[in-house]
């Protein structure tokens, strides 16, 4: 049985943000999703603690703070390391992926230039983790 996930989508630029949204719109579930623009917004809601996500998308490029910063400060928190985190980025990058895998993630996705290629990726992200049962936990 599928669940219906509470989604933390931080990112800085619009276009990406209507995209993941206008994905959302086509996919057969109704998952909820907030957004953040930067590392910095996303800390100060999770810090509230009273709905945390299931899972988070986060985006490596933004302002502020980067996503590979507010992943050191995520997985050093006793509450909050444990929310998956998912990197969604423009980054290939070999230092960045090995990066982010040693402080954590739950797994790395390079947007796709199609739009299509992007939806197939996130409908299997999103199917996997509304399925697995650490989000239950």
């Amino acid at each position: 049985m599928k669940n219906k996930l509470n989604i933390l989508f931080i990112e800085d630029d619009e276009i990406e943000v209507m995209k993941l949204n206008r994905t959302l719109n086509s996919l057969e579930h109704n998952h909820s999703i907030q957004e953040a623009q930067d590392g910095e917004m996303a800390l100060n809601i999770l810090r509230k603690k009273d709905r945390l996500p299931d899972i988070i998308l986060l985006d490596l490029n933004m302002p502020k703070m980067n996503g590979i910063e507010f992943l050191r400060i995520l997985k050093n928190d006793e509450t909050l390391k444990y929310i998956p985190t998912i990197i969604l980025t423009t980054s290939s990058n070999r230092r960045d992926v090995l990066e982010c895998f040693k402080i954590g993630i739950s797994g790395y996705i390079i947007k796709p230039l199609k739009y299509d290629d992007y939806v197939i990726k996130l409908r299997s992200v999103l199917e996997y983790w509304s399925l697995n049962e650490l989000i239950k936990a």
